[in-house]
């Protein structure tokens, strides 16, 4: 009987990169480096991928691209990719080799679309291969010893902390530990190789596989668009991406999901003309908890692993229990499986 197989698909971003100098950790070129050359990095990541089933090493590269440029042609190969791995028996886990930049959409969208019944372990770098900070090896190292653990679901491990895919944030521009899960914090820690979990949040059914076949197919997503209220709104950005054709808009609203006057009248006129549109909060922590009483009004999204608050009335927006980044991500799944 074949050994089982733990796969490490190379993406990309700053944990693949080159500068010219060892000193310099800004200013390189993401993507450089194939998936081989990180694992090469990592002496004893066959040892650790081993653990206690025996399981060895597999590479592909899938993309190189710096991750602030993701599309979704990366998203559907990594996506067929995946779903191909999931269903092969022989295969134990997967790591994905990914940018920060948008590491925390990737991750929530492979959770919502896949719900994996096995380890799918995202990971990256705030430093480029060539810098003397580089902490892609042992992020990479970390992620494998997670992948061996045989947890279920979609995590993101760096700087020895596990986070979920719901929760994950990039919460800095530079520094090592620049990820972060607000409130419920890191699910695990990996400590010279041995994983420490500490929660694991509960998993829902993937799609039905003719829905993913449906998604793969789209040659793109539907146009989901962020705005922020603030002070000095105006109705004019709303009304622009209408004019040009959005299918959809987020507001990341102040507070507890406030939209000012201005901006919420233009929203609620797109709406009536067939643009969806949901409310969230730019606050770094917390979803919005909204007004009256919180245990009712309460709605799954189909298909999506979030939940919607309606609006209580004609005036009043949807509310998404989704950070801005994650939110744009379940609109855009949400549309693609309504048409």
């Amino acid at each position: 009987m074949p050994s089982p197989k733990i796969v490490i698909l190379g993406t990309g971003g700053t944990i693949a990169g080159q500068a010219e100098a060892s000193t310099q950790g800004v200013g390189y070129r993401a993507g450089q480096i194939r998936v081989e050359g990180l694992i090469a990095a990592v002496p004893d990541l066959p040892q650790i991928a081993a653990g206690r089933t025996g399981a060895t090493l597999d590479a592909v590269q899938l993309a190189q691209i710096d991750s602030k440029d993701m599309d979704w042609q990366v998203w559907r190969s990594l996506l067929q990719a995946l779903a191909a791995a999931l269903d092969d028996a022989q295969i134990q886990a997967l790591v994905v080799t990914h940018g920060t930049d948008t590491l925390e959409e990737t991750a929530w969208l492979l959770q919502s679309v896949l719900q994996p019944r096995k380890p799918v372990v995202l990971t990256c770098a705030m430093r480029p291969a060539t810098s003397l900070q580089a902490d892609g090896p042992q992020n990479l190292r970390d992620a494998v010893a997670v992948a061996a653990s045989g947890v279920a679901g979609v995590w993101v491990a760096a700087a020895g902390e596990v986070h979920a895919a719901q929760q994950v944030l990039k919460a800095h521009p530079y520094r090592l530990n620049a990820l972060r899960s607000y409130e419920g914090g890191p699910c695990a820690f990996v400590e010279e190789g041995r994983v420490r979990w500490l929660s694991t949040p509960q998993t829902q059914q993937p799609w039905p596989a003719v829905q993913i076949t449906q998604l793969l197919q789209r040659d793109e997503l539907p146009w989901v668009e962020v705005l922020q209220s603030g002070a000095l709104q105006s109705a004019r950005a709303v009304q622009a991406l209408v004019a040009a054709g959005v299918q959809g808009v987020v507001v990341a609203g102040t507070g507890n999901a406030t939209v000012h006057e201005d901006l919420l009248q233009a929203l609620l006129q797109a709406r009536s003309q067939g643009v969806k549109v949901w409310c969230t909060t730019r606050c770094l922590e917390g979803p919005a908890v909204g007004g009256g009483d919180l245990l009712s009004g309460l709605a799954s999204i189909d298909g999506i692993s979030a939940v919607l608050r309606p609006g209580a009335g004609a005036n009043e927006l949807d509310t998404v229990l989704l950070p801005p980044s994650k939110a744009r991500v379940a609109m855009m799944l949400a549309l693609a499986v309504c048409s």
